[in-house]
């Protein structure tokens, strides 16, 4: 059919929920067009690019892993964003037949965050647990909004490294995740204007995976809890939040703000957002 389409690739892919997400956007919008997904082996990356970029009808992809920096070196330009974050989550082709990569990713993280991020702070600080490629765009998201960050992960050295990679400051932390999973006596600062984040941006928690190690006493007053995992959606981390009284964040309003960023660059239509509560609903279906 000759209409215009976009698509999710990765290997594996069938859990990929971008599908759903985009193809509700395009019934709501009345789009003659089409999202789907494609399993791309890392091998096949090369071929899979150069047929899609001679189809005019190809508006671009989202991409999973494993290709998200295996992309980059056959794209013709990298978006700015992309190019500091070292990694691509979405290629599209423009008019010309050119591929360019962008990062939507660190956006979509920010989106559900906006109503706290317009307001003014004596001081922000996150505690952003993970270093692998989704902290990457998280790191450099929030380093641009004034966070001081305390990056933590298996390794502190990789941490450390990320943190003078991605950020211009050198008041940020590197510690290792293990320090989280003990409890502390530690006085944190307790005023209403300061902003605390604690982000888990590893996959622990997920399904399949270990879960992840977090005492709440490491949480200061009033922090807001985000957990990027998407299966399940409500991990214990979130469900641990709760219980210590803490605003939480699940990975569904990552996954959308991402996806919203992707929709009008392959669509050229804003989504339309006001439906979030049935989309919401038909993901968890």
């Amino acid at each position: 059919m000759n209409q215009p389409y976009a698509e999710v690739i990765g290997d594996p892919i069938a859990q990929s929920k971008s599908p759903v997400i985009h193809g509700f956007w395009l019934e709501k919008l009345g789009i003659a067009g089409r999202y789907d997904r494609h399993r791309v082996p890392l091998d096949g990356l090369a071929d899979y690019l150069a047929t899609r970029r001679a189809d005019p009808n190809w508006r671009g992809c989202n991409v999973t892993m494993p290709h998200k920096l295996a992309i980059i070196p056959l794209l013709d330009r990298l978006d700015p964003l992309a190019a500091k974050i070292g990694a691509v989550n979405t290629v599209v082709r423009e008019a010309d037949g050119s591929l360019t990569g962008y990062n939507t990713d660190a956006p979509g993280f920010l989106e559900p965050l906006q109503p706290l991020l317009e307001q003014t702070h004596l001081f922000r600080m996150a505690r952003v647990l993970g270093t692998g490629g989704a902290s990457r765009a998280i790191v450099a998201a929030l380093a641009e909004r004034g966070f001081v960050l305390v990056l933590a992960g298996r390794d502190p050295a990789k941490a450390q490294a990320m943190l003078d990679e991605l950020t211009a400051q050198d008041d940020h932390h590197a510690i290792d995740l293990a320090h989280f999973a003990e409890p502390t006596d530690f006085a944190f600062d307790d005023r209403a204007q300061c902003l605390d984040l604690i982000v888990n941006a590893s996959p622990l928690g997920m399904t399949g995976q270990p879960p992840l190690a977090f005492d709440f006493t490491h949480a200061p007053p009033g922090s807001v809890v985000y957990d990027i995992v998407t299966s399940p959606l409500d991990t214990p981390f979130l469900k641990d939040a709760r219980a210590a009284g803490l605003q939480t964040l699940d990975g569904l309003s990552m996954l959308i703000g991402q996806a919203d960023v992707a929709f009008e660059r392959f669509f050229g239509m804003k989504p339309p957002r006001g439906f979030d509560p049935e989309l919401r609903e038909r993901l968890l279906a």
